[in-house]
């Protein structure tokens, strides 16, 4: 086709410049053909090298356990099974050798081939400017079929990866090119954080965040394995970040998040699916037609939309469709016939685990609305303070309820923020 394309445009130039007199005309006439012949042969190859990657991400909340084999095998399996090579990144560690050491320890005991990658800007006896860009090392890490970022401090990750002009060192194109043909990148906690291409960096409190917005320090640019339109967050149940995810978002214009619980994963295929594994699950936050009252001047938000993704769960990103776990393909809570049937409410939004808590009591209950309040802890500035936080279920709301557990899937949830004067003492 190519061929048969560069013969007819050729035969279309030669027309012209046969009408054309002078050798001035003839030479620019050529330039042109010449141009286009080049631009023909060119335009595949940028397209071939902007082709998206061919491998997965394994994307954990924190604190996965060693005996959380799920994620182990799956990651294991993703860089091509037993044996499979593993380059274990310790660059956000504190103590990045012994990190770097257990990790592939316990990588190893899942059946596969780790090696530890000297590079982290803690490595005592090592420059880590020089090892980024080693070729050894970057080879090493090519010939992988595997990627593991530990947790720890994410900025650590970006300043060992990242040059100084904010190109990418060998070692980082290295890693791209295991996940462009196909291997897994698997990062926890701090390894998660640099998946999307911006990252918390130097964060407040969950409350802090909220009362006083993002600026400065607080957002960093990440590795952005997962594209430019997720935002990525970690530890997010356990430590209630769902609620600093939100004006992150909104400060960098991102609709869709995904905030991993902790010794939970998502596991991101090349298809742009989803599938919850380990102990807990995923939130995912909707904010394509949210909006904001720009005449208040804290923090508020309108027609949010929270998902909880329960392990076992999978989502099609591309085609925005659930399908529910073995254990709750039978599970699909029906509003006429609630479990429950009490207020819900918390005085404790952002507590551990409450607004899982809240939305999956809410979704097979009597009641459509749910409150929960966020204030300042002792010492935090904005002392008069605070937040409500308002989750509806409407007509668009689904649930599933497990047949094996007390687990709950929670899709299309609506949540309203909005500020709050705080007297204190408000108890005595």
């Amino acid at each position: 086709m190519v061929v048969l394309r560069l013969r007819a445009l050729a035969r279309a130039y030669s027309i012209v410049i046969a009408g054309m007199a002078g050798m001035v005309s003839i030479v620019r006439a050529a330039m042109v053909v010449a141009m286009s012949i080049s631009m023909m042969l060119t335009v595949p190859q940028a397209a071939a090298a902007e082709a998206p990657p061919r491998g997965s991400l394994v994307i954990a909340g924190g604190a996965v356990r060693g005996d959380n084999t799920v994620i182990w095998q799956r990651v294991v399996q993703l860089a091509g099974g037993a044996g499979a090579r593993i380059a274990v990144l310790p660059s956000a560690a504190g103590n990045p050798a012994r990190s770097g050491a257990y990790a592939a320890a316990g990588l190893n005991k899942q059946g596969a081939n780790a090696f530890v990658v000297p590079l982290a800007v803690r490595m005592k006896d090592r420059d880590y400017r020089r090892d980024a860009d080693d070729d050894t090392i970057a080879q090493s890490i090519r010939d992988a079929g595997g990627v593991y970022f530990s947790g720890g401090d994410q900025a650590l990750i970006t300043q060992a990866l990242v040059r100084p002009d904010g190109s990418r060192t060998k070692v980082l194109e290295a890693i791209w090119d295991v996940y462009r043909r196909g291997g897994v990148i698997f990062g926890t906690s701090a390894g998660a954080a640099i998946m999307s291409t911006t990252m918390y960096y130097e964060a407040k409190t969950v409350f802090g965040t909220l009362s006083e917005g993002v600026n400065g320090r607080e957002l960093a640019l990440g590795l952005g394995f997962v594209g430019d339109d997720i935002f990525i967050d970690q530890h997010l149940l356990a430590r209630g970040r769902f609620a600093r995810m939100l004006p992150a978002m909104l400060k960098k214009g991102y609709k869709l998040g995904i905030g991993i619980d902790e010794n939970s994963a998502v596991v991101i295929n090349a298809q742009r699916e989803v599938e919850v594994l380990g102990y807990q699950g995923a939130l995912v936050v909707d904010l394509t037609r949210a909006t904001v009252n720009s005449g208040v001047k804290q923090f508020n938000l309108q027609n949010a939309r929270l998902s909880y993704l329960d392990r076992g769960d999978k989502y099609d990103l591309k085609l925005h469709k659930y399908t529910p776990s073995e254990d709750k393909v039978e599970g699909k809570v029906d509003p006429a016939n609630p479990y429950y049937s009490d207020p819900v409410f918390s005085a404790d939004v952002l507590g551990h685990n409450t607004i899982l808590i809240m939305m999956s009591k809410l979704v097979d209950s009597s009641q459509t609305e749910a409150i929960g309040i966020a204030t300042a802890g002792p010492g935090e500035p904005h002392q008069e303070l605070g937040f409500e936080f308002k989750l509806t279920r409407d007509a668009a709301t689904t649930g599933y309820s497990s047949a094996a557990s007390e687990a709950y899937t929670v899709l299309n949830m609506r949540l309203d923020v909005r500020p709050l004067k705080i007297t204190r003492p408000w108890y005595q």
